[in-house]
Order: C-alpha cells, then sequence, then structure tokens
C-alpha cells in the first residue's frame, strides 16, 4: 500500500506540489495523471526518497521509503530508463543490483527472460539499447526483487504495441496476485485499459480521484433523436449543457435518466439515451486539466461532475 498525505513541495514562492493526498491500495492498478509540470515526477520522487517534502509524508507499507532496510525487495521503482548507466551491459546492471538486494544469481536471469531481453542483449552496452529495451530492462530491476509495490513512470515510452500490450499484462497480472501498482503515465488509452483508480493532478493539486468508473459516470449523457434541436433546447431551457456530441447527437450535462424525463415531458421520443462514458478518459483529463494544458483542448460541451467528493 501507498499513502500519500497532505504532501507539499515548495521551491521558493512556487508549489510543485500543494496539499496532495491519495492511496494505492495492493491488488489495483492507480493511475496517476497530469499534464507536463502538474507535480506528478515531483510526488514520485518524494515517495521514493530522492527529494524531500516541504510538508506532509508519504509511506510505502507503512514506512517511509528511507527507512526500508533494503528496498528493492519491498519496492521496485522505474523513474526514467534513460538514467541507466550507458556503459554498463544490461547483465550487468541486472547483477550489481542482485548483489546490492542480496538475491541469487538465478533471479537475475529469471528477470531477463520475464522482460524478453535474450543472452545476447543482454550482453549489450546499454548505450546500445533502444528506449524500448532500456524500459524493460529498468522492468526488470524494478521486479528483481520480488517486490510488493511497483513505482513507475511512464514506463511504456518507447515500446512498440506488442510491447505496451506485455506491459499492460504484466502489470495487471502484478496486481490480480494482490501487488500495489502507482502507475504514471501520459498513454491515457493505455491508463484506461488497465487502472482500476485514478488520480489526477494539475497545478501540483488533486483535481479528481476515484475508481475509473466513478470519473467516467461523470461524462454525462450522449442522446440522440430525430428532432435534435427541440431537445437541445428543451435541454437548455431546463437548466442544462446542450451541444452536439462527439459523433453526432446531444451531448449534455444532465444524467441519463434526467434527460429522460426532460424529453417525455417536451414529447420528443428518442432514438438512443446512454452516459457518454464513449467520451473515454482523454476528454476527462482534458477537462479536469485545461488550466494546466500547453495545447488547449477544443471546447466541449459539458465537464464532468464531482467524483469521490473532488470537484472536477
Amino acid at each position: 500500500m501507498i499513502r500519500i498525505d497532505s504532501l507539499v513541495k515548495r521551491y521558493g514562492d512556487f508549489a510543485a506540489v500543494d496539499d496532495v493526498t491519495f492511496t494505492a491500495l495492493p491488488g489495483r492498478v492507480t493511475g496517476f495523471l497530469g499534464p507536463n509540470g502538474a507535480g506528478k515526477s515531483t510526488t514520485l520522487r518524494i515517495l521514493t526518497g530522492l527529494a524531500e517534502p516541504t510538508a506532509g509524508r508519504t509511506t510505502v507499507l507503512g514506512r517511509r521509503y528511507a527507512d526500508l532496510p533494503n528496498p528493492g525487495l519491498d519496492v521496485g521503482v522505474l523513474l526514467d530508463a534513460s538514467a541507466q548507466h550507458a556503459g554498463r551491459t544490461g547483465r550487468e546492471t541486472l547483477v550489481l543490483a542482485q548483489r546490492t538486494m542480496g538475491l541469487p544469481d538465478a533471479q537475475v536471469d529469471a528477470m531477463l527472460d520475464l522482460v524478453g531481453l535474450t543472452p545476447a542483449e543482454s550482453k549489450r552496452r546499454v548505450r546500445d539499447y533502444s528506449l524500448g529495451m532500456r524500459q524493460r530492462l529498468g522492468i526488470a530491476t524494478a521486479l528483481l526483487g520480488d517486490p510488493q509495490v511497483l513505482i513507475l513512470d511512464e514506463p511504456a515510452n518507447g515500446l512498440d504495441p506488442a510491447g505496451i500490450r506485455w506491459m499492460r499484462d504484466l502489470l495487471r497480472g502484478f496486481a490480480d496476485d494482490g501487488g500495489t501498482v502507482l502507475l504514471s503515465s501520459h498513454l491515457l488509452a493505455e491508463i484506461e485499459m488497465i487502472a482500476d483508480d485514478i488520480v489526477v493532478i494539475g497545478h501540483g493539486r488533486i483535481v479528481a480521484s476515484g475508481t475509473q468508473a466513478e470519473l467516467l459516470a461523470g461524462a454525462g449523457t450522449l442522446v440522440r433523436a430525430d428532432d435534435e434541436a427541440s431537445l437541445a433546447a428543451a435541454l437548455t431551457a431546463a437548466g442544462h449543457l446542450a451541444d452536439p456530441g462527439p459523433t453526432g447527437g446531444v451531448a449534455t450535462d444532465a444524467d441519463p435518466a434526467a434527460t429522460g424525463r426532460i424529453a417525455h415531458t417536451a414529447g420528443i421520443p428518442l432514438t438512443e439515451l446512454r452516459a457518454a462514458d464513449g467520451a473515454g478518459l482523454e476528454q476527462i483529463f482534458l477537462d479536469l486539466t485545461a488550466d494546466d494544458q500547453r495545447d488547449p483542448a477544443a471546447p466541449r460541451a459539458h465537464a464532468p461532475a464531482t467524483t469521490a467528493g473532488v470537484p472536477a
């Protein structure tokens, strides 16, 4: 389990992380999302003992990372695959970690096999690895000590589609076996496919958190009718947003039940009525972090409702 309580990190007057609190639970994959500069990497660096907080506390398995006697046996960490020593071979990288943790020699070959690095590849210098190979080596190092917790920052960077699928299956299996996974990634479609819980950070503060189902449930409603102009007018008159949906129809912030009642009262037959979860995590993420985006998203008909007690 990972706990982050009232975490603050300031650099002078700038708050990189401002009162961040969330929990990542065993048996679940927690997706940690936010635009560049939102505070994700700072939070993960504090969590793994690479930076000191200004205030607040982070714990892994009930202890500060720095207080774990042999952290690799409890927590697997991959924050930057490009930071590996370029002059070592892949095997040397793992052997050094294996000896540091006091593990049997056989664990090195087991991890190389697990992540799909061949014997020939393991003898190459890391400087000659592609980014995808470095990611695989980083995952092998993180898993070497058979930890209970994984903390990963953009682990799918540089992986091809087959590698991304492999990564997804690996992390899903780790969580299903009772492990805790905290995963930061900009590949929102991948997060949507694997994450049980989602935490969204913007401007250093948590803007939404909860299960993925809770976030997607807040996406509003997509409704279709033969007379969509009248339907949109009825929804607007009832105090709701109503705009063209991304694939046609009318998108509204009213929930499906309210939408159906408004249409019935207005005498407008509907041809489709459903929760607009088809908008997916990407649109919800853009809505929640609109003020943090370098490239603003196109206007949208509605924003997600409050999720898990946090205003969107």
